[in-house]
């Protein structure tokens, strides 16, 4: 006989947690369209931040990128994670926020730590632009996969709710990119865009906050001293920017600008972008060239058309508009057309350097690849080249084919020369002059000895003509000089560009030819 089973009482079952209530549709796709966007700003930004301390090559491009997509990475990722422990309707609002104010204190922080890191290797560029763009673009990026789950109410839609959103943050991050580089750059500063984006963020994740708390009934997130605090850190933000060293008299769409005064000279004004010296113009006596390579390429000129003689004259580049300046004074009724694509740096070289349009003197804006090949062929004397992005030519200024186009311009008896900076291997000198030899049929180079010798890092002058060069008189041009310099032709330039790359619109490494590493 079997003994009795006790009564056992099964406590009941608890209900499952409620999910959290999901968003309204319109308001779930503009939280992910704009977070997604604020990244791809503050990514545009970065570049313009970090420019006048480490240059804009391809290396700080890349890192810009690379530290962005990176922080994209890691802010899903954390979203991901909290998404599934915490309910995101309490994390959104704090997300915009602090990615407000991490956008408001970036900007000093850049230009603090900039000062420090000015001009450093790979690991300065690395950290520096960590500093510009990580934190605010991982918080933002953690807005993402908040909304997804709260979105994700009914499992049978996660395929159509996951691809939806995530078109919207990438249509977001598309018309960021548009917006930024076609208007914002080229109408407002740098700190305006950064703060009007902080403002943004701050007030969306305020009103999103406000939103929420009446919708759930709840406290809003964060205790008081937390809200506080951060209200405090983004007026610090704020007024350390205002006594943040800033490096740009003005901010045009391609370069942070600055005109310095010469103490040695009243009327000398030197011109800067991106920290880097440019040009030099002296605002009482146009013929005075204070850099090596201007009184190379006056030299050059002087020599082919005597002073007095006047010359169909084409710049590719117009930096301060020194030699347009030089040919003026000293060839009166010289035609000098001169492509600048920066307009901004045409309308300051206007205001503090003397500039002025006319007859003599015309500038056009635009990309020099683009304006020289609608110039008629054989309808210039003198071409001089001295474009940069930065200290480095454009790569796309630098091949063959656009060598080619400058020959086709060049009349028979012309002279073309081309300013190049380069640094020990010279590996990018070395292939710029067997692209100019392989379209001119006759080719020099200026250059200070210790250049040359692999000692240093300078200008160097390339001079190509279809016509042989005058090599006698621009040596004895180049010996009244101060500073030593060679020139070499001929079979001392041939072993000196040795089997060096052909540059070509196909394969054009400007860059890695110039690392020094």
């Amino acid at each position: 006989m079997s003994s009795p089973t006790p009564d056992v009482t099964v406590p009941p079952a608890l209900p499952d947690p409620a999910p959290p209530r999901a968003l309204p549709n319109a308001l779930a796709a503009f939280l992910v369209f704009f977070s997604s966007g604020a990244v791809l700003v503050l990514e545009t930004a970065a570049l313009r931040l970090v420019g006048p301390y480490v240059g804009v090559t391809l290396q700080v491009t890349s890192s810009v990128i690379g530290i962005a997509l990176a922080a994209i990475a890691y802010g899903a990722w954390a979203g991901g994670r909290l998404a599934d422990r915490r309910d995101p309707r309490t994390l959104l609002a704090p997300a915009l926020v602090l990615s407000g104010v991490a956008t408001a204190v970036t900007l000093p922080v850049v230009r603090y730590a900039g000062e420090v890191l000015r001009g450093g290797a790979a690991s300065a560029v690395l950290l520096l632009v960590a500093l510009a763009v990580f934190v605010p673009a991982l918080l933002l990026s953690a807005v993402t996969p908040l909304v997804v789950k709260l979105q994700l109410a009914d499992l049978r839609r996660t395929g159509q709710v996951v691809g939806k959103l995530s078109s919207v943050g990438t249509l977001g991050a598309v018309t960021a990119t548009l917006v930024t580089g076609f208007v914002l750059v080229a109408a407002l500063p740098s700190t305006v865009i950064l703060f009007g984006l902080a403002a943004a963020l701050g007030v969306a994740g305020i009103a999103l906050g406000v939103w929420l708390h009446r919708q759930d009934r709840t406290e809003l997130p964060g205790p008081a001293r937390a809200k506080a605090a951060l209200a405090v850190l983004g007026l610090v933000g704020v007024g350390l920017t205002t006594v943040a060293p800033d490096p740009c008299d003005i901010e045009t769409a391609y370069h942070c600008a600055r005109v310095e005064v010469d103490p040695a000279r009243d009327s000398g004004r030197t011109l800067l972008l991106n920290s880097a010296r440019h040009s030099y113009v002296d605002l009482a006596d146009p013929t005075h060239l204070e850099f090596a390579y201007t009184r190379w390429i006056g030299a050059v000129a002087d020599v082919v058309a005597p002073p007095g003689r006047r010359l169909d004259a084409l710049h590719l580049g117009g930096g301060g508009f020194t030699v347009p300046r030089y040919l003026t004074a000293t060839r009166p009724g010289t035609d000098n057309v001169v492509f600048e694509i920066d307009g901004g740096l045409v309308d300051l070289s206007e205001e503090k350097l003397g500039v002025r349009q006319g007859p003599d003197l015309r500038a056009v804006v635009g990309d020099a690849r683009m304006l020289v090949a609608e110039e008629g062929t054989d309808s210039r004397d003198f071409v001089v080249g001295d474009a940069f992005g930065h200290l480095v030519v454009p790569w796309h200024l630098a091949t063959r084919e656009m060598v080619a186009e400058v020959r086709r311009v060049t009349r028979p008896g012309g002279v073309y020369v081309q300013n190049v900076i380069d640094y020990p291997p010279l590996r990018f000198i070395r292939s710029e002059v067997a692209t100019v030899a392989a379209e001119f049929r006759h080719v020099a180079l200026i250059a200070p000895p210790e250049a040359l010798a692999g000692e240093r890092g300078a200008n160097f002058l390339i001079v190509a003509s279809d016509a042989p060069l005058p090599l006698a008189a621009v040596r004895a041009r180049l010996d009244a000089d101060e500073e030593p310099v060679s020139l070499l032709s001929g079979a001392d330039l041939t072993a000196f560009a040795g089997d060096a790359l052909v540059l070509t619109d196909d394969y054009a490494p400007v860059d890695q030819l110039l690392a020094t590493a």
